[in-house]
C-alpha cells in the first residue's frame, strides 16, 4: 500500500501516515513523497489547506523508522545522513508553508512524528496525544526541530523533558507549545468534514481569509483541554534544571524531597550520559539561535555526530531490535563524559552542513 496518502478532498490536500502497524513511521520514501506533494500543492490553487493524519487507531507518528537506521549506521550511515537532510528541509518547509497546514496529533506523535506536526500553522491534540522527544532514551538528541520547541517551553520545562524523554498528555503538549487545540477523537472526523467543506467553498477567497476560515471552523470544534500535569511540578523543574550540568541537575532533583523530582533523576541517569549532555547544551544554545533553520543545521551537526558514535546503534539495539531494555553507553555515566566529548557534536561537518540558516 501506499505509505503516504496523499488527495484532494474538497479544497482540503490531505496527507495520511499510512503505515499503521509499524505506527506510521517515517521511511525516506515517505519523507520525499511528503515533500513532493507540499511541493506541487504550494502553487495549486484547487487546495487552500493541507491536512495531516496518520492511519489506524495507534497515533499520527511514533518517529522516524528507526530499525532502519540502526541497520543503516552500522553498514556506514550514508542513507540516515541522507534521510536527515530530507527530513529536515521538509520540517522548514512545513513551517514556512503558504497555506495553512493542521496536524492532527491524534495518539501517539513522537520524534519524527513531531517534525510533521508541531512545526505547522494549526497543531491539534486529542484525549489519546501522547506527544514526546524521547531521542535520549536510544542515545541521541532531540532532532526534527524539537529542541527548539523544547528549548521555548515555558521556564525550564522542555530541559526537564528533554533529559528525562518522557511523554506530554494534550494538556502538556498545549502548556508546552507543542499543540494549539484540543479537540476529541470522537469530534474529529466532523471537523475534517467541515474543513473539506468550508475550504471548497471558499473559491476566490485571498490566503488570509482561509486562514481565518480554517482557524475559526477549528476553534468550533475545540473544547477544554484535560490539565496539564507539568503545571504544577513547575516550582521544582524550574529550580532544578536551571543548573549549568546535568551532574548539578541531578544532584538538585535528588536532593530536592520532592518524590517525582527523584524519578526524573532515575529517568536522566538511565538515559545514554553523553546523549543528555549533548541535549543540555544543544537546548541551551537553541534558546539564542535566531530561526528554526539555524535550529536544524545545528541538529543536523549532532544527528551525524550521534550515528557516527557507539550509543545510538547501542540504544535502538536496547530498545527496538532486540528489546532488552538493557543498553551499554560508552561512556557509562556521566563522569566519564569530557566537554570535548559533547564539544564533537557541535563542529562543523566540512563539506556536509545542512545549511538552512
Amino acid at each position: 500500500m501506499t505509505e503516504v496518502q496523499a488527495f484532494l478532498d474538497g479544497g482540503v490536500g490531505r496527507l495520511v501516515l499510512n503505515r499503521p502497524r509499524a505506527l506510521n513511521s517515517l521511511t525516506h520514501s515517505m519523507v520525499t513523497a511528503l515533500r513532493t506533494a507540499l511541493d506541487d500543492w504550494a502553487g495549486d490553487d484547487r487546495i487552500r489547506a493541507v491536512v495531516l493524519t496518520g492511519a489506524g487507531e495507534r497515533g499520527l507518528c511514533a518517529g522516524g523508522d528507526i530499525r532502519a537506521m540502526h541497520d543503516d549506521a552500522k553498514a556506514g550511515g550514508a542513507g540516515t545522513r541522507a534521510f536527515f537532510r530530507d527530513e529536515y528541509r521538509l520540517n522548514a518547509l512545513i513551517a514556512r508553508y503558504p497555506k495553512p497546514y493542521v496536524a492532527v496529533m491524534d495518539g501517539i506523535t513522537m520524534g519524527g512524528g513531531v517534525g510533521v506536526s508541531a512545526h505547522g500553522a494549526v497543531r491539534i491534540v486529542t484525549e489519546r496525544s501522547i506527544v514526546a522527544m524521547p531521542e535520549t532514551r536510544i542515545g541521541i538528541a532531540p532532532d526534527v526541530g524539537g529542541s527548539r520547541l523544547l528549548a521555548h517551553a515555558p521556564g525550564e520545562l522542555g530541559t526537564h523533558l528533554g533529559l528525562t524523554a518522557a511523554s506530554m498528555g494534550p494538556g502538556d503538549a498545549l502548556l508546552c507549545g507543542f499543540a494549539d487545540h484540543f479537540v476529541p477523537s470522537a469530534r474529529i472526523p466532523d471537523l475534517l468534514d467541515a474543513l473539506s467543506r468550508g475550504t471548497a467553498a471558499a473559491n476566490g477567497s485571498s490566503s488570509s481569509e482561509v486562514a481565518a476560515l480554517v482557524a475559526a471552523l477549528v476553534s468550533a470544534h475545540t473544547e477544554p483541554a484535560p490539565p496539564a500535569a507539568l503545571a504544577d511540578r513547575r516550582t521544582w523543574i524550574d529550580a532544578c534544571y536551571a543548573a549549568d550540568t546535568v551532574e548539578e541537575i541531578v544532584d538538585r532533583l535528588l536532593n530536592s524531597g520532592v518524590p517525582e523530582a527523584k524519578e526524573a533523576a532515575v529517568a536522566v541517569l538511565a538515559n545514554s550520559p553523553t546523549a543528555v549532555k549533548t541535549t543540555l547544551a544543544a537546548l541551551r544554545r537553541a534558546r539564542t539561535l535566531p530561526s528554526l533553520e539555524a535550529v536544524l543545521d545545528q541538529e543536523y551537526r549532532i544527528s551525524c555526530a550521534a550515528l557516527e558514535g557507539h550509543d545510538m546503534v547501542e540504544g535502538i539495539r536496547a530498545q527496538v531490535v532486540d528489546k532488552d531494555r538493557n543498553p551499554h553507553w560508552k561512556p557509562g555515566t556521566l563522569a566519564e563524559v569530557a566537554e570535548a566529548d559533547v564539544a564533537r557534536f557541535f563542529a562543523p561537518r566540512e563539506g556536509d552542513e545542512l545549511g538552512l540558516a
